[in-house]
């Protein structure tokens, strides 16, 4: 089920982390083929990184490198990849006036280079078998597809069955242009304007060799592996879930004790706290579904009752914004505690977001983002504009008096703050599809911001 979401820039990236998880709903028709993901590295490792989380497949890279010109290095004159595969392209040459003796010490350059970082990024793990797969190649974006080319070659000497590339962004036509190459090409974004994959991100720093090879090794361990034979289940975009340690916690509240479950993945990138709405609990499957789907992406939850059972059963405790607010405070105090140093997210539920707002206000910058499920933010108005974290207001397209509320409420906030909807979704996203839909943008949205704020912690 789609969602719209209402964005100043649809064609750009946050960064790639961020295209990968938008180019990985494109790809997710190959799911049922256990695809093979491949990345081309450097940059296309963290985008290839987020398409295997969410396919549940295993990732690995095919290292592949550009032959540019020797007048002008940036000038692509073809390419070179891992199984001896050579592709030069000679219209190009001839247009610069060129041999292909002349391109002599760029291949050995090239080659050297190659080799290297093959040692560097596989040293001495196996690659991951393709005979008889189905090969996703991705990338930060293609230009030229000169590298693109070649990463086919050299998969279909090693075996494989069907080659598909995905990018993020190219030029027009470039379906069109590669379908020689690849039995299908996905490129989530085509714009008219296009004229350097960069342009297209806000973010677009170069990739290191470290960055490659944790990603490699994260997805090695679980973030992006498929099963194997003997391999106890994998769910919710291939991490093994027996691997989250789960705790119960009794935390201290005014005087009062709260009763809360969390659940850490290894090595989580953020918390996120869950402040459910009126009428449901820590354990109310909704929020259970969704904190299942940010702990497979690699956030620790903490799933809480704001209210101990002799104040819920008071109607008017569970419209107490003030009191809920204070309560989901002492709660963050609690979740650091357990887990120091990683940047904390709200998920708010009906009354729920308004308390997380209010919250939110209350800490300032020590709160990284917020996500609203069919919220009540109209509860929190008179802090709306105190919130610094990154809004995101998720609601029903049936749900007209709470879309309303929310799209007012929108106009108070002053951080970046956006609205999805889900169409054809009610107050408590029933329909088929509609929750999965919520965990989606959900996890886009803190993935989006956590890691950024420990970045920004650590500089």
């Amino acid at each position: 089920m789609a969602a719209y979401i209402h964005r100043a820039d649809p064609a750009r990236f946050l960064d790639r982390r961020d295209a990968g998880r938008r180019l990985a709903a494109a790809l997710e028709h190959l799911r049922p083929e256990q695809p093979v993901v491949i990345g081309l590295p450097r940059g296309g490792v963290p985008v290839a990184y987020e398409v295997a989380a969410a396919l549940g497949a295993p990732i690995d890279v095919l290292v592949v490198r550009k032959l540019g010109a020797p007048v002008h290095r940036e000038f692509g004159v073809g390419a070179i990849a891992e199984q001896d595969v050579v592709l030069v392209d000679r219209q190009s040459l001839a247009q610069l006036g060129m041999t292909p003796a002349e391109l002599a010490p760029v291949l050995e350059e090239e080659r050297h280079e190659l080799s290297r970082r093959v040692r560097e990024y596989r040293a001495d793990r196996v690659p991951v078998p393709v005979q008889g797969r189905t090969v996703i190649v991705v990338d930060d974006g293609v230009a030229t597809g000169n590298t693109a080319v070649a990463a086919a070659e050299a998969l279909r000497r090693r075996g494989a069955a069907r080659v598909v590339l995905g990018v993020p962004v190219g030029p027009p036509g470039v379906g069109a242009r590669l379908s020689p190459s690849f039995d299908e090409v996905i490129c989530a974004e085509s714009p008219e304007d296009f004229f350097a994959v960069g342009a297209y991100y806000e973010h677009f720093d170069q990739t290191s060799d470290a960055e490659v090879e944790r990603l490699l090794r994260a997805g090695a361990d679980g973030g992006g592996a498929a099963d194997t034979p003997g391999a106890p289940p994998r769910q919710n975009g291939g991490l093994d879930t027996r691997r989250i340690d789960r705790r119960e916690l009794a935390i201290h509240a005014a005087g009062t004790l709260l009763r809360a479950d969390l659940r850490v993945p290894p090595r989580p990138a953020g918390l996120v706290l869950f402040a459910h709405g009126s009428g449901s609990s820590r354990l109310s499957p909704r929020n259970v579904q969704v904190a299942a789907a940010l702990g497979a992406a690699g956030l620790a939850t903490l799933l809480l009752d704001l209210l101990d059972e002799r104040e819920a059963a008071e109607r008017s405790n569970v419209f107490d914004i003030p009191l809920l607010g204070g309560r989901l405070v002492a709660a963050t105090r609690a979740g650091r505690a357990e887990l120091p140093g990683l940047p904390i997210g709200y998920f708010g539920a009906s009354t729920g977001a308004a308390a997380a707002l209010t919250a939110a206000a209350a800490l300032g910058d020590e709160i990284s983002a917020v996500v609203s499920r069919g919220g009540r933010p109209d509860l929190a108005a008179e802090h709306l504009a105190a919130v610094h974290a990154p809004t995101l207001l998720i609601v029903g397209g049936d749900d007209w008096n709470v879309l309303a509320l929310n799209e007012e409420a929108g106009e108070s906030l002053r951080c970046p703050h956006e609205l999805a909807i889900v169409p054809h979704a009610g107050h408590l996203f029933e329909e088929p599809g509609a929750l999965d839909r919520v965990a989606e943008l959900a996890t886009g949205w803190f993935m989006r911001y956590l890691p950024r704020a420990r970045r920004q912690r650590a500089a």
